[in-house]
């Protein structure tokens, strides 16, 4: 398979659903959906249900998912579309 003719999957769909969209073209150097990248940022605090408030480099706050990382407050982890992926290695 090249890069010219992957496409993402699409999921299954059951009788009577409606036709489904064309997935994205993920040919180039970066997926055009999410371009592939996670942001660095430190857990202030944890929420509970598996969600924490974080501080990005930009200074702002925002909560995430932490379910598939154990994070504590303080911990650098890194984010793709809400999720923490990862915890970054202290400097």
């Amino acid at each position: 398979m090249t890069g010219s003719d992957r496409t993402a999957p699409t999921p299954a769909r059951g009788p009577g659903a409606p036709p489904a969209e064309p997935a994205p073209d993920c040919s180039g150097p970066v997926c055009i959906t999410c371009s592939d990248t996670a942001v660095p940022v430190t857990v202030l605090r944890l929420l509970g249900d598996d969600l924490a408030e974080v501080r990005t480099a930009a200074g702002t706050r925002e909560e995430v998912s932490v379910a598939l990382v154990e994070a504590a407050v303080g911990d650098v982890v890194l984010v793709h579309a809400g999720e923490a992926i990862g915890r970054a290695d202290p400097p």
